[in-house]
């Protein structure tokens, strides 16, 4: 197969792990931001580093990506394939961040491969999707809006007696770390799926490389995913930091931390790809219940949930478009 057809697939993914950087930048940063615990800069220099060495904590995200979702496809209607799942996960993530919806970019990448395979007759693996995508997607946010709730709770009651606004000054140093645990998480996840995608154009290529992961593409994705995130995503910033909630510290600090557990035991115990906006913005939700159920924007909470259920059916739609359209193009 040509090279440079390798090359410009590789290219594309590339291209989508670094709108994935400034897409979900927000999800490590925006309760950070919004409480004033780190400004705008610093936060997302800190989001940088911390996604470029979570890259790097594993592989099992980058392993289901590579076979657990489609059959691994072969020659040029295999590469283009790829690059349609590409390209429908790119526009999608461009649409909403446009829009400053808060979608998932995780779940905008699976939607994209399905929607190509199905067009270009690829075997998908069912049980995997459901397994390893659908059963975590609708599970993530359930568990961030429980864990979220009983976090601010337990913060609550073992500060009752505190000094509020002492408290605050603390939990607004706290928010450094675990602003900076959120972002390792989302490098451990996100920069992962990028890397599956790249193994898979590399076995395409030549089948006989095997599935390892060279260390070359964990560099450079962890890299791009890096400056992607320092590029921010304001619009969605602003959604998620304030218009669900006013957060202040100590909800800000439950949140993240909340998160990220959910993105480290996802990851190392279940290999299981979830997304980083799903479950940020869930624990936002159970955070703020704590306080009263009608602090929560609920009206906002609504339309985030209704982007959820749209972005892989959508990203489906579009990657199958893209492969028709490489079809036409080139048949």
């Amino acid at each position: 197969m040509d090279t440079s057809v390798l090359i410009v697939t590789i290219a594309v993914a590339l291209f989508f792990t670094y709108t994935n950087g400034f897409h979900d930048s927000a999800n490590a940063i925006a309760t950070s931001v919004s409480t004033r615990a780190l400004t705008p800069k610093a936060a997302l220099l800190m989001a940088a580093v911390m996604n470029l060495f979570g890259a790097f904590l594993g592989q099992g995200v980058a392993q289901t990506v590579i076979k657990g979702v489609i059959a691994t496809p072969h020659g040029r209607s295999g590469m283009a394939v790829l690059f349609a799942a590409l390209a429908g996960a790119v526009l999608w993530n461009l649409t909403t961040w446009y829009l400053g919806l808060p979608s998932s970019s995780t779940h905008a990448l699976f939607g994209g491969l399905i929607g190509a395979a199905l067009a270009g007759g690829v075997t998908v693996h069912w049980t995997g999707v459901v397994d390893r995508i659908i059963v975590p997607m609708f599970a993530s946010p359930l568990v961030g809006l429980v864990v979220g709730f009983g976090v601010m709770l337990a913060i609550l009651w073992f500060f009752r007696r505190a000094n509020p606004h002492k408290a605050k000054r603390g939990f607004r140093i706290a928010q450094t770390i675990s602003a900076a645990a959120m972002a390792l998480g989302h490098g451990l996840q996100d920069a992962q799926k990028t890397m599956g995608v790249v193994v898979l154009a590399l076995v395409i290529h030549d089948p006989a490389r095997g599935f390892g992961i060279p260390v070359w593409v964990k560099v450079v994705c962890a890299l791009t995913m890096s400056l992607g995130t320092y590029a921010g995503g304001w619009r969605i910033m602003r959604t998620l930091g304030r218009r669900i909630i006013d957060l202040d510290p100590p909800q800000g600090f439950a949140a993240e931390t909340t998160s990220a557990s959910i993105l480290y035991v996802s990851a190392y115990l279940f290999h299981a790809p979830v997304s980083t906006t799903h479950v940020i913005t869930s624990a936002i939700m159970g955070v703020g219940a704590t306080k009263r159920v009608k602090a929560v924007r609920w009206g906002v909470a609504k339309n985030i949930v209704a982007g959820w259920f749209i972005t892989m059916p959508a990203a489906g739609v579009v990657g199958a478009g893209c492969y028709y359209l490489i079809w036409l193009i080139f048949h």
